[in-house]
């Protein structure tokens, strides 16, 4: 199959600088304590109840905020200094994917907490280990407390993770770098988004304003006006009104039981997001129409499924939400997974022949890596990396044994040195070719119940398998905004510390409050429930009885081989017909995608391919929406800290007595 142009096009959106310098400063570590104490609390708030990441808020505001006292004080923020407080405020913020928890390490506590209480668990409730959560009758649980001693096992397993975690990531992660970014030549595609804001603000902080301002400061201004129908006006009038009012509907638009008459089983509907539509202007363009195509073409199998009968729970008058966990279990969860294996194996036999056109001298420069580059990054040597992950992987091994000895070792050790660096790599070259994420689909959960294991302990365990494929791309941003690698070295270093303790602070804080989720927080009420269902889903596998029956009867081999078959056949097909690679991996990994968030992303891909693309050229084009993106960013994180600074002010207020 042929590489697309696209590839060829994202190589030329942003080259290293020749200089590199150290991003850690007293500056940043400024930022990081601002960031631990200020946005946090605002990134819990908007996770709980609007179910939105504050990544990009926390952000671009910071790096704004920075900005302008270092204007008034005389002096500058370099572009290395601006991207370190923007991985600072990154991480400090980051999100638990499914349950849109944000506020660092405790925000897994509060889960747990939730997960124990909730009806969906209550089968196995008192099986789960102490180092997970307390019992729901613990007066830890019942007074919303994590100043408790219940609490002291699973606070001593949560850091001696975040340890852990770090030492892995960080070692394998560089690792994978220095092969498929310095070797390979890999473009990774959204890279340039964060390198571009952070030198579009390094201009304006230097009086040097270019291009890149300019478009940072138009996306601004739409992030802004966005941003203020769509988060602020919900959060304000929350506080005054019994409903908050939504002019645009939060996560989207439900179409689902206007169209359940013609389409039985099928979840209509769109996202009110303009995000989705800027991220679609970035993302490759055919990677993007390849899973539009398949979610869309889902919405019309689903009524064929149906009336064929092999979706049995779905009723009417479900809405979306329901009606996707309903179709999972009937038939999507063993679909997923084989055309997800599908994926992997694509994902392989393209590494393997990529990596055989290269050995046959397709690619001229072999080199690994340059020693003057070297030397100007501040590169770390691969041997004691490698050194670094493989230790900390066997701290990993022997926590977990020790927490669950009845578990085969062996299945450990294959986690950890075999499955974790090939998935990794696989998933490395994905996210540099497409920025698309891949990895082994349910290996976990295939191998707890294959290994005959009897429990639940294993299911809440710190597993040694990890895909860290994904963060080769920060290693990509250090790189294109000149930053040294010992920045993030330093940075994380500060991360850590700072993360446990304002996390138990604030999550301590909001938890005081009130019950969470509950009435207060619409998101996290909502969505909570159907997440702790598919959760126990799974941990019921490894039960005896009418528990363990409900994932027997839910897993269908025959439809999973289905998956694997279809998904195959059609890349073989579009293989055949030579088109772009991207729009394959699009279209397999559409396949089981809510459609909702695909609808404007593909609109945003259209208006930047055929009408924006032309109007600027399509080389300045590549340049142009990253920046509109880092820009749209800030502008909606603005509005985003303003609302619910107001609305924390105003709930900590109605709690006190007087």
């Amino acid at each position: 199959m042929r590489e697309d142009r696209e590839l060829q096009e994202y190589r030329a959106v942003m080259e290293p600088p020749d200089r590199f310098e150290d991003g850690y400063n007293w500056k940043t570590l400024l930022g990081a304590i601002f960031i631990g104490f200020i946005m946090m609390p605002g990134a819990i708030y908007l996770g709980l109840v609007a179910g939105q990441s504050m990544g990009a808020a926390a952000e671009w505001v910071t790096i704004i905020l920075f900005l302008e006292v270092a204007k008034r004080s005389f002096t500058r923020l370099k572009r290395q200094e601006i991207y370190i407080l923007y991985y600072i405020a990154g991480s400090l913020v980051s999100i638990m994917g499914g349950v849109a928890l944000s506020g660092g390490a405790f925000a897994h506590l509060i889960w747990n907490q939730y997960l124990v209480r909730s009806p969906a668990a209550q089968g196995f409730v008192a099986d789960i280990p102490s180092w997970v959560a307390p019992q729901p009758d613990s007066p830890a649980i019942l007074e919303r407390t994590f100043l408790h001693k219940d609490w002291i096992p699973a606070i001593a397993l949560l850091v001696a993770g975040q340890l852990l975690s770090r030492a892995n990531w960080f070692g394998l992660g560089y690792s994978l770098f220095r092969w498929t970014s310095d070797h390979e030549k890999l473009p990774f595609p959204l890279a340039p988004v964060a390198a571009q804001g952070a030198t579009a603000l390094a201009e304006s902080s230097s009086r040097k304003e270019t291009w890149r301002w300019r478009c940072f400061s138009v996306g601004s201004i739409i992030g802004v006006v966005f941003g203020a129908v769509y988060v602020g006006i919900p959060t304000i009038t929350g506080l005054l009104m019994v409903r908050p009012l939504h002019i645009l509907p939060i996560p989207w638009i439900d179409f689902t039981l206007g169209t359940e008459r013609f389409l039985p089983a099928a979840a209509t509907g769109i996202t009110a997001n303009l995000g989705n539509l800027v991220v679609g202007m970035v993302l490759p363009y055919w990677a993007v129409v390849g899973r539009f195509i398949a979610a869309m073409a889902a919405v019309f199998v689903n009524p064929l499924l149906y009336k064929t009968g092999l979706l049995t729970t779905w009723q009417p008058g479900m809405d979306t939400i329901y009606v996707t966990f309903a179709n999972w279990l009937d038939f999507w969860l063993s679909f997923s997974v084989g055309s997800a294996v599908a994926i992997f194996i694509i994902g392989i036999w393209h590494t393997v022949s990529t990596l055989k056109r290269e050995k046959q001298g397709d690619r001229v420069e072999v080199e690994i890596h340059p020693k003057s580059r070297a030397t100007r990054r501040g590169d770390l040597p691969v041997w004691f990396c490698l050194l670094l992950w493989g230790m900390s992987t066997l701290g990993y091994i022997a926590l977990c044994y020790k927490l669950v000895p009845d578990f085969s070792l062996f299945f450990l050790v294959v986690f950890a040195f075999l499955v974790t660096p090939f998935q990794s790599y696989v998933n490395a070259r994905m996210v540099g070719l497409t920025g698309q994420f891949v990895g082994f689909p349910m290996i976990r959960e295939a191998t707890f119940i294959l290994s005959g294991y009897q429990g639940v302990k294993i299911w809440f365990a710190p597993i040694p398998l990890g895909n860290y494929g994904g963060t080769v791309q920060q290693f990509r941003m250090l790189e294109l905004t000149g930053t040294k690698v010992k920045s993030l070295i330093k940075a994380e270093m500060t991360i850590l510390p700072l993360t446990i303790l304002c996390s138990l602070l604030f999550w301590q804080f909001v938890w005081r409050l009130g019950p969470i989720p509950s009435i207060n927080y619409p998101y996290a009420q909502k969505m909570w429930h159907v997440n702790a269902m598919q959760r126990c889903l799974w941990i019921s596998s490894t039960l005896g009885g009418d528990a363990g029956n409900i994932f027997r009867q839910a897993w269908k081999w025959d439809i999973a081989g289905a998956g694997l078959v279809f998904a195959l056949g059609s890349y073989g097909i579009l293989s055949k017909l030579n088109f772009p690679v991207m729009l394959v991996y699009g279209f397999i990994g559409g396949i089981t995608q809510i459609p909702h968030n695909l609808i404007p992303e593909f609109i945003g891909a259209i208006i930047g391919r055929k009408l924006l693309a032309p109007r600027f050229g399509v080389k300045t084009w590549r340049q142009y929406a990253p920046v509109l993106l880092a820009g749209f960013s800030c502008g909606m994180g603005l509005i985003s800290m303003c609302a619910i600074a107001i609305a924390l002010v105003t709930q900590s207020i109605t709690q006190t007595p007087f």
